[in-house]
């Protein structure tokens, strides 16, 4: 496994008067809480959209541990549908100190670059704010989308810390499940 250098930048928003809503929105766009703790629908969305991006931490997650993570009332998973179809998602945690994280937000691969990480992301921060945060953030690397922190930075978020560190990482990004990558190939 090769050595990468690999940059995170933590973004925040501290004033929900800060949002800059994505200002187009396909007519056939929704999003819909997941109002039941699903293991394997969450598993299914983090590897359908980080699997190209090296979400790697919760792949060995058993079934139990899913379910011990979604089932607590400071999670919510809201799934973003395309025509009736999944196209993205996010997670939100309420923390502590009274903010709410975008722990995880992205696409499926087949609805990038289709104008639905603006309306997606407006989505998850008013989310936030209504859930009664002091502050919304997330954070987001060099691995990630190449159009994540542009996206980020669109709605009103701001770059708050830049963190850099050695980590790593198999030869390919492992792709939504294994042999994705050789089948689409073909």
């Amino acid at each position: 496994m090769p050595s990468t250098t690999v940059t995170t930048f933590y973004l925040e928003m501290t004033d929900p008067a800060a949002l800059r809503p994505a200002m187009t929105h396909p007519a056939n766009f929704t999003t819909v809480r997941a109002e039941i703790a699903s293991p394997e629908l969450n598993r299914f969305l983090y590897t359908a959209v980080g699997g190209n991006w090296y979400w790697l931490n919760r792949l060995g997650w058993s079934y139990a541990r899913w379910q011990s993570y979604l089932d607590r009332p400071d999670l919510e998973t809201w799934v973003g549908y395309l025509a009736g179809t999944p196209a993205g998602y996010f997670e939100l945690e309420r923390q502590d100190d009274g903010s709410v994280e975008i722990a995880y937000f992205g696409l499926l691969p087949a609805f990038i670059g289709r104008g639905l990480g603006g309306p997606l992301l407006t989505a998850a921060i008013r989310r936030g704010w209504a859930m009664g945060a002091q502050r919304v953030w997330v954070h987001t690397c060099s691995l990630d989308g190449p159009a994540a922190l542009a996206n980020y930075e669109a709605r009103g978020l701001r770059r708050y810390k830049v963190e850099h560190a050695t980590t790593e990482l198999p030869d390919s990004a492992p792709g939504p499940w294994p042999g994705a990558h050789d089948s689409a190939t073909k």
